[in-house]
């Protein structure tokens, strides 16, 4: 297998329909990483990278590799130029988002560490991903969340049934 080239990529996913409209090549995979990711991102004028949202277990970094993406932040929004390098670190001060308003296709190459299990909260819908490894997990949405001592409780009586 020859090495990944983000110049020229092999692309292992295509999500043609919005609000993605993209084309990822996991190319830290593809060179044989484990513990760092990096992927990248062609985006399609309309498309996302991936809803607003913020880690708790693990730092992204954003390089600009071609084209003008939008880059949203607790800060608010702003374009970014070619070559622009962004880091995203845990918790709510990293809370970001990266699309693509167009008119040109954009690439994107995200790198982060792989900690796993990680939290994910989506600030917009307000569900939270428990994620167990890359592409393994569970969603909570608004309102299924319960205090923590309520789920020791019930799981204890569970076990009592």
């Amino acid at each position: 297998m020859a090495d990944p080239n983000v110049l020229s990529p092999e692309w292992d996913v295509e999500l043609t329909e919005p609000p993605f409209r993209a084309r990822v090549s996991r190319v830290a995979h593809r060179a044989g990483g484990s513990e760092l990711g990096a992927s990248l991102f062609e985006v399609e004028p309309g498309g996302a990278v991936s809803p607003y949202h913020v880690h708790h277990g693990n730092e992204e970094m954003l390089i600009v590799v071609a084209g003008r993406p939008e880059l949203r932040t607790s800060k608010g929004r702003r374009t970014l130029e070619p070559g622009a390098v962004v880091a995203f670190p845990r918790g709510p001060v990293g809370a970001h988002q990266v699309r693509n308003p167009g008119p040109d296709k954009i690439r994107v190459l995200l790198i982060s560490t792989m900690h796993h299990p990680e939290v994910v909260e989506h600030l917009d819908t307000g569900a939270t991903l428990a994620m167990l490894g890359p592409a393994e997990g569970s969603v909570f949405p608004v309102g299924t969340d319960v205090p923590y001592m309520d789920a020791v409780i019930s799981a204890m009586e569970a076990e009592t049934k």
